[in-house]
């Protein structure tokens, strides 16, 4: 899989641009607030139909402008394609020139992975940046995950709304029970799924970054086990759920524990073994849905490379050598026996 051309109208600091990229590595270089980070969140948004930046989709329109576009041409083992994202001022997607109507619609059309500097916070910070790592991760391979955490999540607010009434009564929260428990078992076993290919993966991709040193493990943690002792859970906690006036217990609460030599990262864990794990974690990402989808999805590396020392650097490079990679950095980069492309970014420009 590869982006074969890039086209940005108005987006961020770009007014009219439009490049091809290699099939191998791509390296944007170039001081900093130039707009690298940019080309890396307009194919996430293509990608994901989402930014890794921001929720205002406003601000992806050059300021002075009433709209922006992205267009991004790929090609897959199978066939080529296109997607096309506007915001004027709301956002349209097209595939293949077709406006989509749901948002399921555009995954799994161009797979990616990316890594950022924030994604130290992953595991760093509480339960709902591992679940929307999760969420991304696995939307991208089962669209009917995405439509069903969204039903699950529209189910939720209802409850939550009514739960916040100043007269209610406890049997009328059965119906939204039930439905959540329906939505939470599909939920719950696509997770279960997918973490448990992650530890197939992770465990030898950590051992060859860390040169044996360290063992990694993950562990999933839910409130729910079956559909029957999910509404027991539920209906346990409604006099509580009054009180607070919101769901306390439920799918939405999930998350993974890492461990490294058997002790928790977000708790014992140095910056360096924060920064390690979440690579493993990645690394394993990218290849299960290698594995799933049967070819390497895009790897996008905002200022990572800078990140790793050099033996790091060279382990994992070992992962990416079937993948089309675009990278960010502050500096020229090259990588000996390897093909890639560098392009030089200056105020909304590349050449």
């Amino acid at each position: 899989m590869k982006i074969q051309k890039i086209q940005l109208k108005h987006f961020r600091n770009y007014s009219n641009l439009e490049i091809s990229l290699g099939k191998g590595i791509n390296i944007f270089y170039g001081n900093n607030a130039q707009g690298k980070t940019n080309i890396l969140e307009a194919i996430f948004l293509c990608s994901i139909g989402r930014s890794f930046r921001t929720n205002k989709e406003k601000e992806l329109i050059q300021f002075g402008e009433d709209f922006a576009t992205v267009q991004l041409d790929f090609a897959k083992k199978d066939r080529e394609g296109s997607v096309k994202y506007t915001i004027n001022p709301k956002k349209s997607i097209t595939v293949n020139g077709v406006k989509i109507k749901r948002l399921s619609e555009l995954l799994g059309n161009i797979n990616t992975v990316i890594f950022t500097p924030d994604d130290i916070n992953i595991l760093k910070n509480g339960p709902a940046a591992r679940r929307k790592f999760l969420d991304i991760y696995i939307s991208q391979l089962r669209p009917n995950y995405l439509y069903t955490l969204n039903l699950y999540g529209k189910t939720l607010e209802q409850r939550n709304n009514y739960l916040r009434l100043p007269e209610k009564k406890e049997e009328m929260l059965e119906i939204w029970d039930e439905k959540l428990a329906e939505y939470a078992e599909i939920i719950f076993h696509y997770r279960q799924e997918y973490i448990q290919k992650i530890k197939e993966k992770i465990q030898k991709i950590h051992q060859n970054i860390t040169e044996g040193k360290e063992e990694i493990n993950l562990f999933y943690r839910s409130d729910f086990e079956n559909k029957e002792q999910f509404q027991k859970i539920l209906k346990n906690h409604r006099k509580i759920d009054f009180m607070k006036g919101y769901t306390s217990k439920g799918i939405h609460h999930d998350d993974f524990e890492v461990f490294l030599n058997d002790k928790m990262v977000n708790v014992y864990g140095s910056q360096g073994q924060h920064r390690t794990a979440m690579l493993s974690l990645k690394m394993a990402e990218l290849e299960v849905i290698e594995e799933e989808i049967g070819e390497a999805p895009i790897l996008l590396l905002d200022d990572f490379m800078s990140e790793l020392d050099q033996t790091r650097r060279k382990n994992f490079l070992q992962y990416i050598r079937n993948a089309q990679v675009i990278i960010t950095g502050t500096e020229k980069m090259e990588f000996e026996n390897l093909d890639y492309s560098i392009f030089h970014v200056q105020k909304g420009e590349i050449n």
